[in-house]
């Protein structure tokens, strides 16, 4: 069983990488109709929903690409900065979702910045108190350990809803502002489809991983 929950924890989240890698580079080579590239679709998004003190600028890596809600900016990686692909387009739309999201309050975004600082300590020292459990053979740190894990674990779940409504809004914005077509809209829903399960598979092997854990060392607890 231990085995077999390891395999599905390594597993599951490198099958959804596959997943968004592969759209990401078919997606990638086919142009936009309109040939507008992600920096400049990007701006037509947040110009249009009231967002125009918010920057759009480049940031170094592939798929690095994210909203900054402390400096109010949008980061681009190069391909999708410069890119006018199908990609490049369902990508800044979607970060500049989440930039509509912190201009609305939109609260699962609240709640995950609310946490974060909490969950970013407890994740750290979470592994390093189950191996001083092991070392010191006290079950009971063992499982604060795992505990602490858990929290990840709900930062993950609370994330589900901030990206799956940040790909809606990307959605509504490209069809309302006519940057897709209706040829487009497919790809664009499949690229942010795949985008969303490489989180919806950390959330499973986050589950399976807890489980195992427990499993191992409610086993040595017997």
């Amino acid at each position: 069983m231990d085995l077999l929950l390891l395999i599905l924890v390594l597993a599951i989240p490198a099958i959804a990488q596959i997943g968004i890698s592969r759209n990401y580079s078919k997606y990638g080579k086919i142009k936009a109709i309109k040939g507008l590239t992600g920096q400049e679709v990007a701006r037509k998004v947040l110009d249009a929903n009231g967002l125009t003190d918010i920057y759009v600028v480049e940031t170094p890596g592939e798929l690095s690409d994210h909203y900054d809600p402390r400096r109010k900016v949008v980061r681009l990686s190069p391909d999708i900065f410069h890119g006018d692909s199908i990609a490049s387009v369902s990508v800044a739309a979607h970060e500049c979702g989440h930039a509509i999201q912190d201009k609305e309050g939109y609260m699962p975004m609240r709640i995950r910045a609310m946490i974060f600082p909490i969950v970013n300590v407890a994740t750290s020292v979470s592994y390093f108190i189950i191996f001083l459990g092991i070392l010191m053979q006290l079950l009971d740190m063992i499982y604060l350990g795992i505990a602490l894990t858990s929290l990840g674990l709900l930062f993950q779940i609370v994330t589900l809803p901030v990206e799956f409504n940040a790909s809606t809004r990307a959605k509504n914005e490209l069809n309302k502002l006519g940057i897709v077509n209706d040829k487009e809209i497919a790809g664009v829903n499949n690229m942010l489809k795949s985008a969303a399960m490489t989180y919806v598979a950390g959330v499973l092997a986050s589950i399976l991983q807890i489980l195992r854990l427990l499993l191992v060392f409610g086993n040595r607890d017997e």
